[in-house]
């Protein structure tokens, strides 16, 4: 009985660190879900592409009814057409353009500066516990490695947090990150219908290898973080049969 005693101990000991390993799990891959954020399958230096901003509602008593997002007045694009949001109305901003850009209808004098969605009067927003994304079609995009769009995101109780910090290099996520676009080096093509003269310089393509490779750093701390429960269960599984099962002594031949 003591054997066995003692044997359950040691299951429950194995189980509680492999409980702490999965939560250390959840904190590395859960924060970063919640902010407001920027993302697209089709984004490439010089091309056109469909930007999407995902809004998680945070707060647990009052729904989102407003986003807010700026347009980086660095790099003005000039196309931009919004994608219609049922319960949603978008409002867009355009400022002048010190240098005008180049279009194949001719010089563009002013873009857009900031795109302000807001539910519709009687709509619900976007309620506690959920999210939804807004969309637009965008170009030609700028020949860099990203693109920065700071962002305001309005509750029902007329709070609001403000998106708008710039994350370091190799440095620590801010609380309130500013949403960042990262751009792929577009084809020789694609730069030279935009009106590009050269190819993207070194260091977008070493700026995208890095994003690359702390995408891969964190899938395989997340793969590693759950393999190891499975391997601490499985070895638990195996030392309790191992010790509960009673071996009949074998007998001498003969």
């Amino acid at each position: 009985m003591r054997s066995v005693r003692a044997g359950s101990d040691w299951v429950r000991r194995v189980l509680v660190v492999a409980g702490v390993v999965a939560a250390g799990v959840v904190l590395v891959a859960g924060p970063a879900s919640a902010h407001v954020s920027v993302n697209s399958s089709d984004a490439a230096q010089g091309g056109y592409a469909v930007v999407n901003f995902r809004v998680p509602t945070e707060k647990e008593d009052a729904s989102t009814v407003e986003l807010k997002v700026q347009l980086p007045a660095d790099q003005p694009l000039a196309f931009v057409a919004v994608k219609p949001h049922p319960g949603w109305t978008a409002t867009l901003t355009k400022a002048k353009l010190a240098t005008p850009l180049e279009s194949d209808d001719g010089p563009v004098t002013e873009a857009v500066s900031v795109i302000d969605w807001k539910a519709d009067p009687g709509a619900k927003g976007v309620a506690p516990g959920q999210y939804d994304e807004f969309s637009v079609s965008v170009g030609p995009l700028p020949k860099a490695a990203s693109m920065v769009f700071k962002a305001i995101q309005v509750y029902s109780d007329r709070s609001q947090v403000e998106w708008i910090e710039d994350t370091p290099a190799g440095g620590a996520e801010p609380e309130h990150p500013a949403p960042v676009l990262e751009l792929a080096a577009g084809t020789a093509e694609v730069v030279a219908a935009a009106g590009a003269a050269s190819t993207p310089p070194a260091a977008t393509a070493a700026d995208n290898a890095d994003a690359a490779s702390k995408g891969a750093v964190l899938a395989a701390l997340v793969i590693g973080g759950l393999g190891l429960v499975a391997g601490l269960a499985g070895l638990a599984f195996g030392v309790t049969a191992r010790r509960g099962v009673r071996r009949d002594p074998v007998t001498p031949a003969g």
